[in-house]
C-alpha cells in the first residue's frame, strides 16, 4: 500500500528532525532507521497500529525506540499518515 504524508504532518516531521538534531543527536542514526522500518511495517501491513478511541478508523503505531508514533487512517488504496505525534504531548491537542 502507498504511504501518504499529509500537509499535518509536516510541523511534527521538522519537530523531529530538530529532536535528533539539537537534542538529541545521539540517538538520530537509531531514530531513523526506526522511521525508515516503522514504514516499511506500516505498507506491508496497514492493520498493524491500534484504533484510537473515539476515533473513526484512525489507527496509531509507535516507532520504537523514539517517543514518536504515526496517526494514520487507511483510505482505499493508501495509508494517510495524519502525524508523526511526539508521545509526550499533550493528547487533547492530537486534533
Amino acid at each position: 500500500m502507498k504511504l501518504v504524508f499529509l500537509p499535518s504532518t509536516t510541523a511534527d516531521l521538522m519537530w523531529m528532525r530538530t529532536y535528533y538534531s539539537s537534542v538529541f543527536a545521539d540517538g538520530a542514526q537509531r531514530a531513523a532507521r526506526q522511521y525508515r522500518k516503522a514504514c516499511d511495517t506500516i505498507q506491508r501491513n496497514p492493520l498493524i497500529g491500534h484504533v484510537l478511541e473515539d476515533t473513526e478508523g484512525v489507527r496509531e503505531l509507535s516507532i520504537p525506540r523514539t517517543p514518536f508514533s504515526f496517526i494514520y487512517r487507511i483510505v482505499d488504496d493508501r495509508i494517510e499518515l495524519l502525524r508523526v505525534w511526539d508521545q509526550r504531548g499533550d493528547r487533547a491537542k492530537l486534533g
